[in-house]
């Protein structure tokens, strides 16, 4: 039988995302209480702006006291779609004291302060779920938290940003420059006036470290991810990268050490072949891919951003909040128990690509060859084309810890005949 007493859902936020949460458990109302086992209502809406025109939301439902929505004591649960580090924070931790679940899609604040969101929800007996937060639509996390538990984890490899993969999408296929593809991207809607955050990987970095600390049962914080942006590659690196049968992407990487004992988190422009899955992920879509020992490689694919897109993966962790309340029961709360370290990105052993502007005379290529080996990198191609006392030397190496190859490229730039290190790309999903 079904409960009579709705469950009453808190929204603070209605921008793309919130309206699209506050849209469908309008017009889904019968579905989503026939699948929850109660219905659910919308009790509240917390704005900045009131006066904005918010289609489908009722005006008696609009507030801009969020603090006085979350301390109600009626409320279930707590959508949190309003982004930030404060007063998201203060908001999610007083929901807790005051009863309620949190769904959040916060990548930024679960990042940099998941741990004590975890203890508090864990301290009043409530839920925190944030399926949003990674990867848009595509469940990911709750099959990290739960399908894949018994499993073990050793990487995850993912291309996490719509923005940048749209970029790097046009500058493969259309031979576009950096700028150039910027200005479509945010002439589309898909980059922002300020695409900071998306294009030197800060976005990327926190959803790593999300990613990470699930995959691993460890604490990993944003602090503890490495970061590069993608706004230096060039037209150059994709026609080197096509010789080489590859494409780039900007990629976060979560693995654990060979030995186990640590896991790293990076994110950065990476050459990958083309034969790899993720490198047929086109346009503004998401895709991360799954190494674990028992499942083996697993997939998972889809718009990772966007109103509807994030709305429904909001509202899927609000039927599974408010299913847990049904039952008097949590779902799972914070794995760390590993507690291992995060190791530097100089410890982290890939494969690189760099190219040189030298000179094009005799000898020169002996001498790189010598810096290379008296750093212990080892290479695998070398691919040189000179005109006019003008050179361009491309090294592909083996397998080096990032620390090793930094020391070669320092070396490098000091030789007489080496007029300039045009780019260092690493390669990866061989």
């Amino acid at each position: 039988m079904m409960r009579t007493r709705p469950l009453k859902v808190a929204l603070l936020g209605c921008g793309v995302v919130g309206s699209e949460v506050a849209r469908i458990m309008t017009t889904h109302a019968d579905d989503l209480a026939a699948r929850i086992g109660a219905p659910v209502e919308l009790a509240g809406v917390a704005v900045r702006r009131p006066d904005k025109v918010r289609g489908g939301v009722p005006a008696e439902l609009i507030t801009t006291d969020a603090t006085a929505l979350v301390k109600r004591g009626d409320i279930d649960v707590v959508v949190e779609v309003i982004g930030g580090i404060e007063p998201a924070r203060t908001l999610i931790t007083t929901a807790f004291e005051h009863g309620a679940s949190v769904v959040s899609a916060n990548k930024a604040l679960l990042a940099q302060d998941g741990a004590s969101l975890y203890a508090a929800a864990e301290q009043h007996g409530q839920d925190l779920y944030y399926e949003a937060a990674v990867a848009g639509a595509i469940p990911l996390i709750r099959p990290l938290r739960e399908s894949l538990a018994g499993d073990k984890i050793n990487r995850v490899m993912g291309i996490v940003n719509g923005t940048t993969n749209f970029i790097l999408d046009k500058m493969d296929t259309s031979g576009a420059g950096y700028s150039e593809a910027l200005d479509e991207a945010t002439a589309l809607g898909y980059a922002e006036a300020d695409p900071t955050a998306d294009v030197e990987g800060f976005d990327a970095a926190a959803k790593a470290a999300i990613l990470a600390g699930i995959a691993f049962h460890t604490r990993v914080r944003l602090d503890d991810v490495y970061r590069e942006g993608m706004t230096e590659v060039t037209a150059a690196d994709f026609a080197s990268a096509k010789q080489m049968g590859c494409t780039i992407k900007l990629l976060a990487i979560c693995e654990r050490a060979a030995d186990g004992g640590s896991v790293t988190a990076r994110v950065h422009p990476a050459m990958i072949p083309l034969s790899h899955p993720l490198a047929s992920v086109r346009e503004a879509y998401n895709a991360v891919f799954v190494e674990a020992e028992a499942a083996g490689r697993l997939m998972f694919y889809g718009p990772g951003a966007g109103g509807s897109p994030t709305a429904s993966a909001v509202l899927g962790d609000v039927v599974a909040v408010c299913r847990n309340r049904l039952n008097e029961a949590t779902g799972p709360g914070e794995s760390a128990y590993t507690q291992l370290p995060v190791s530097s990105m100089g410890e982290v052993v890939t494969r690189y690509h760099i190219s040189l502007d030298v000179a094009d005379k005799p000898g020169v290529l002996a001498q790189v060859a010598t810096v290379f080996a008296e750093h212990a990198v080892s290479i695998d191609t070398v691919r040189q084309q000179g005109k006019d006392g003008e050179a361009s030397l491309v090294v592909v190496t083996h397998r080096a810890p990032d620390a090793a190859l930094s020391g070669t490229v320092e070396a490098l730039r000091k030789l007489d005949t080496v007029r300039g290190v045009a780019s260092i790309m690493r390669v990866e999903g061989e």
